[in-house]
């Protein structure tokens, strides 16, 4: 397997090649991620996360997939930021079940200053657990980076969510350029990058080609990369689009395997939907890691029985982190 500790060197994609790739036939497209995949990661190991809301609903933006923004009517009712001994108490219970990874979600434009330190708290005290820490707090000003990582934080989620040519249709609140300058200072921070997208929400082939080939041709490319099946939320502007065919997904998975292979592929959103079978074929097509427990954010995740019960079947197996297994 690849050394992770070097830098891997990537390739510029363009869209007609990430384009050729989605149109292979499915058994070679799958055959070519998973060789690729055996070549940097144990092929039957998983990472997993725990996704946790610390606070919920009340978001300024207009994010159209989102039962989080006050813009929308989805009967969801706002909650205050967690006091840090309920996110740390949250965190135990996660690495207990399993979890190497705790994530942190805010509903936020951006953190405001106040509200920062706090979550700055709840980093220290959930790397103090000996786990690793994520946040996914909206956009952030300067400097605010640079106080997530004095506080040891591992991960920055911030999703570019589609390609920049179907991003209004999806956000009209801020840009694609504003994601993609949150993620500049992540990296100036030196802080690991968490961003992936949303499939699903009415967008073509190309433009999910786009979203990979965007992903892909970061600088360096994300060590996490989240695949999201659109959450039809009641209430939300894309709850009545038509449904994403499965297979799709997969190829969306597979060709991210391909164009990024030093990162994790993590199936995300969506999930539950999926049933057992396309998981299978997810895992095949490079993805190794998952949220575990049965909530994510808002929406709802396999239990730890379900996922129990999947890696069993099919042999997988909790990836380690610093020398420690976690639970299968």
């Amino acid at each position: 397997m690849t050394d992770l500790s070097q830098p891997v060197a990537a390739k510029a994609w363009s869209l007609a090649e990430v384009e050729a790739l989605y149109a292979l036939p499915f058994n070679d497209l799958l055959f070519q991620a998973q060789n690729i995949h055996r070549q940097t990661f144990d092929p039957n190991a998983v990472q997993l996360s725990t996704l946790l809301s610390i606070k919920t609903g009340g978001c300024s933006e207009d994010c159209g997939y989102c039962s989080q923004s006050a813009r929308h009517d989805t009967g969801l009712e706002r909650e205050k930021l967690l006091d840090v001994p309920a996110v740390v108490e949250a965190a135990k219970a996660a690495k207990e079940a399993g979890a190497t990874r705790f994530c942190m979600g805010a509903a936020w434009r951006g953190p405001k200053d106040k509200d920062l330190g706090a979550v700055a708290e709840m980093v220290r005290e959930v790397k103090a657990l000996g786990m690793e820490t994520c946040v996914t707090l909206g956009m952030l000003k300067p400097g605010q980076a640079e106080q997530l990582k004095e506080a040891g934080l591992d991960y920055y989620n911030h999703n570019l969510d589609t390609a920049a040519e179907f991003y209004g249709q999806v956000i009209t609140t801020h840009t694609h350029n504003d994601r993609l300058n949150t993620l500049t200072q992540v990296r100036e921070a030196g802080i690991h990058v968490c961003c992936g997208g949303i499939i699903g929400m009415g967008e073509s082939r190309r433009i999910r080609a786009g979203l990979v080939m965007e992903l892909a041709n970061l600088n360096p490319q994300p060590e996490s990369v989240p695949i999201n099946m659109l959450v039809k939320v009641p209430g939300t502007p894309m709850a009545q689009g038509a449904d994403l065919d499965p297979f799709e997904f997969v190829r969306t998975v597979a060709v991210a395997r391909i164009t990024m292979p030093a990162s994790h592929v993590r199936l995300s959103a969506g999930r539950q939907e999926l049933g057992e079978a396309v998981q299978a074929l997810c895992f095949l097509a490079g993805a190794n890691s998952i949220f575990c427990g049965d909530r994510l954010l808002t929406t709802g995740n396999p239990e730890a029985d379900a996922d129990n019960a999947l890696f069993s079947k099919l042999g997988l197996h909790g990836e380690p982190v610093q020398g420690r297994r976690c639970a299968s």
